[in-house]
């Protein structure tokens, strides 16, 4: 072997130590990239980094195809220098600004405002980066040209693409990630709102203007190289540098194959270089680490970091942020609390590193609030608007100055502290109800009632443990509560499936009293393993009854004679139909009581309850009665003859609200092994209880074994009015034998007033709606009005006769005492815990 030929040897060698050294630098530089995305917690910001890698590498490839005259052996050498230069950080910088979005507009007016921070300071280091390696491409050592040009250009299709195709990639990304059934971004991350400030992301001015001055700097160095100096050197290395890449002019630039394509890859793969192995081994093992083995400590480092999963870490945490809709960012506090108890739980939420959720990081101690900080749920859009700090005194003002600020337009309420406010409500400027009003801020009216109630209160920490953080309180005021202190969390059990009509149904029922939905759910399993209920509705309509009185006792007898005719009925039902779309009245019930008369008017109501439209039609009913009886008085729109929360006979008989009947047949094996005992058992146990026992204690409507637990517990998790399981609790359990050898179990459950809607009141709290949708119902029904709240009753009902199915079972077996000593009763000395519930729901 020559020397000449030695001399090539050990330079080839050299190079492909270097290139193998830097394909694996830049295969570990990227595996770290993505291993920190990891940390984050978000599988959407590591497919948009692995968006932004791909579209890099191929602006990249083309550019250097183009470069090299589409060569293609050049990219072997390029590619690791262009890995090495690629920053994932700003890509994920800018996907957070998106991600923090609650809606489609907000993710466009979001990326814009990132594009605003990130891209001068990206378009400054870019340049930056571009004339520093440009500097290489002079010195006249033939490799460190081509790896400064190579570098060059990998800084160059970063750039473009991040400020071209990225931006519109991620839009489009995440309007294509949008749920589909609600429009909902499944994408959205709130524990990103507050990680990407603003202030953070803005460049360090110093900084700024040190990169400035080497920019100017590096340019004066560059024209002088390339335009003042002799240019001959360059000139010969681009020859040089030609040479070494194999673009010799001479030299073909395509090869024919004398082999098929895949007879080729396949050799090529056989007989891969050494160097080749330890970059394809070590690029497989870190892929195979990253996949595999990444995902246990990601998802334990997580749980560490958020307490909501991992109450362990945090035993003292504050119970506000317990309870949410979905996990949210934390509020900073509300600043200036003038009861120690309040600023105790502030203290401790400045004081833990550990954050109840992920992105709290306020460690502020001046009187300040912020207005609208956190990002929540599109759902709640008056805490959701991001508005700039405002700066408070700390010590209150004078009233005069207060209702100054408070009178002003462009000021309001927000420009005062909260001890500012509380200041003017005990000088009866502000009325204690219209905190939420004036606040234009629903949870710190909320917060400044509590305050001003806790001076009042026996222990002035009563209300530590009553959450009120992180709720949409716009759609309870005006609604569905007055004088709001805060939301009570109730436990939601499920009770399922239920087969009814054909249909399976996931129950949900809010309730503190234990074995209850166990022992729902095991009366549906009994239903379906016999194949599952049928259900019909027997009666709509709602009813109010007022009562109105006349001079004389037969005057009361001509006016119940006159509605009694069908013209008197026509004119009644004209004005009665004509307040509402949906009111419809079906007929008149009256009643006298000397002088007085008690009218009961029945209707439809759709699908809501129908209480407040039942009223407006009778007050428009009575109006015209009156025209015809001028003599008459209305001394009550509601005379107690609806009868409505009250327990009454007219309910029972007539019916109220929904008619309800519903039956099952129980196999003789599933009565023995679901439910542990015998048919004859259990129909004797509901002769003796259910009818003649209630018979005794003269019941009304209470023939049954606790169809009131069930209800009320449905009513309470789908927005029912609770007091209404009064009426709606009506019931009688019939059972008999049934079967070739009467060993099968028949069962009805009929229920002849359950007051029930899917609109209005409480079905418009977000909770209680989630609830409708797990059956189906929530709302109002488009195709046929009313069909979703008679579905809710035959619902109702079944499940009231799946609770009746197992606690007469559990009597007939002697089991009820003994499941309720193991299920409903804590081994826990539970005055030692005070507040458990509230605290451990995070």
């Amino acid at each position: 072997m020559s020397v000449q030929s030695l001399k090539r040897f050990d330079v080839l060698s050299s190079d492909i130590i270097i290139l193998t050294i830097t394909r694996c630098i830049a295969i570990l530089y990227i595996y770290f990239q993505f291993q920190n995305l990891r940390q984050l917690g978000s599988k959407y910001i590591l497919g948009i980094a692995g968006l932004f890698t791909i579209f890099s590498s191929f602006v990249f490839s083309t550019v250097v195809i183009h470069f090299l005259d589409k060569e293609l052996t050049g990219l072997n050498e390029a590619l690791p220098f262009f890995l090495l230069l690629i920053d994932l950080s700003r890509a994920s910088a800018l996907a957070k600004f998106a991600l923090s979005s609650n809606s489609q507009d907000e993710v466009r007016e979001n990326i814009a405002r990132g594009m605003a921070i990130l891209g001068p300071t990206f378009t400054l280091d870019a340049l930056v980066e571009c004339l520093v390696i440009g500097v290489g491409t002079m010195s006249g050592v033939r490799q460190l040209e081509i790896m400064c040009c190579f570098g060059c250009m990998s800084v160059l299709a970063n750039y473009f693409v991040f400020m071209t195709f990225f931006p519109a990639c991620v839009s489009l990304v995440l309007e294509l990630s949008r749920e589909s059934r609600e429009g909902r971004p499944i994408w959205q991350l709130s524990h990103f709102a507050r990680v990407l400030e603003e202030e953070e992301n803005k460049p360090n001015p110093v900084t700024q203007r040190v990169k400035m001055i080497m920019s100017l700097g590096l340019v004066l160095v560059h024209a002088h190289s390339r335009w003042i100096a002799d240019p001959s050197p360059q000139n010969s290395t681009a020859e040089n540098s030609k040479v070494s890449l194999g673009l010799d002019e001479n030299v073909s630039k395509r090869i024919e194959p004398s082999v098929s394509l895949w007879q080729f890859y396949l050799s090529k793969m056989i007989s891969m270089d050494i160097e080749q192995v330890i970059t394809l081994s070590l690029a497989l093992l870190l892929a195979v680490k990253y996949i595999f083995f990444e995902q246990a400590e990601t998802e334990s480092t997580l749980s560490l970091k958020n307490p909501i999963t991992s109450p362990v870490v945090t035993p003292k945490k504050v119970p506000d942020d317990c309870c949410r809709r979905d996990p949210v960012v934390a509020r900073n506090n509300q600043k200036g609390h003038a009861v120690q108890e309040e600023a105790r739980i502030n203290k401790e939420r400045n004081v833990e590193v550990i954050k109840p959720l992920l992105a709290e990081t306020d460690t502020s101690h001046r009187a300040t609030f912020v207005v609208g900080n956190s990002s929540l749920l599109n759902t709640s859009p008056e805490l959701r608007t991001q508005e700039p700090e405002i700066e408070l005194p700390k010590e209150p003002r004078p009233n005069e100055e207060c209702l100054q600020i408070l009178g002003n337009a462009e000021k309001g309420a927000k420009f005062l502290s909260d001890a500012e406010i509380i200041q003017l409500v005990n000088a009866k400027h502000i009325p204690a109800y219209k905190l939420e009003t004036l606040m234009e801020n629903h949870e710190r009216g909320v917060s400044i009632r509590r305050q001003l109630l806790s001076r009042k209160l026996p222990e002035p920490s009563s209300l530590q443990y009553l959450p009120y953080r992180d709720y949409n309180y716009s759609l309870v005021m005006g609604a569905c509560c007055e004088n709001v202190i805060g939301y009570m969390p109730i436990p939601v059990g499920v009770a399922g499936p239920l087969f009814l009509d054909g249909k399976e149904f996931q129950v949900p029922m809010a309730t503190t009293e234990g074995c209850l939905v166990a022992s729902t759910n095991r009366g549906c399993r009994a239903i379906g393993l016999g194949g599952g209920a049928s259900s019909r509705i027997l009666a709509d309509g709602m009813t109010r009854g007022p009562v109105v009185r006349l001079p004389r006792a037969t005057d009361s007898a001509e006016v119940k004679a006159w509605l009694e005719t069908p013209e008197g009925f026509t004119v009644i039902k004209e004005a009665f139909d004509s307040t509402s779309r949906f009111a419809r009245l079906q007929k008149l019930h009256m009643s006298v009581a000397g002088r007085n008369l008690y009218i009961r008017f029945q209707s439809r109501s759709g699908d809501a309850m129908g209480m407040n439209m039942i009223s407006k039609g009778t007050e428009k009913a009575l109006s015209k009665l009156h025209e015809y009886f001028p003599e008459m008085q209305v001394l009550a729109v509601s005379g107690n003859y609806c009868t409505d929360k009250k327990p009454a006979a007219i309910n029972w008989i007539e019916g109220r609200g929904k008619s309800v009947v519903c039956e099952a047949v129980i196999p003789a094996k599933v009565v023995r092994e679901v439910l542990k005992t015998t048919t004859e058992a259990m129909i004797d146990v509901n002769i003796n209880k259910n009818l003649v026992g209630s018979a005794m204690a003269g019941s009304i409507g209470g023939y049954n074994a606790h169809a009131a637990n069930i209800v009320t517990a449905i009513y309470i998790a789908c927005g029912q009015d609770a007091a209404q399981n009064v009426g709606s609790s009506n019931c009688i359990t019939l059972m008999e034998a049934s079967g070739p050898t009467n060993e099968d179990l028949y069962i009805s459950c009929t229920m002849p007033s359950i007051e029930i809607g899917t609109v209005g009141g409480g079905t418009n709290l977000l909770p209680q709606q989630a609830c409708l949708q797990m059956l189906g119902v929530q709302g109002a029904c488009k195709d046929n009005p009313g069909e979703n709240a008679r579905q809710l009753a035959r619902i109702v009902c079944g499940t009231v006769m799946a609770g009746e199915l197992s606690l007469m079972a559990a009597l007939a077996a002697g089991h009820l005492v003994k499941s309720h000593m193991i299920h409903n009763r804590s081994k826990i000395n539970l005055q030692d815990l005070q507040g458990t519930c509230t605290k451990q729901a995070a």
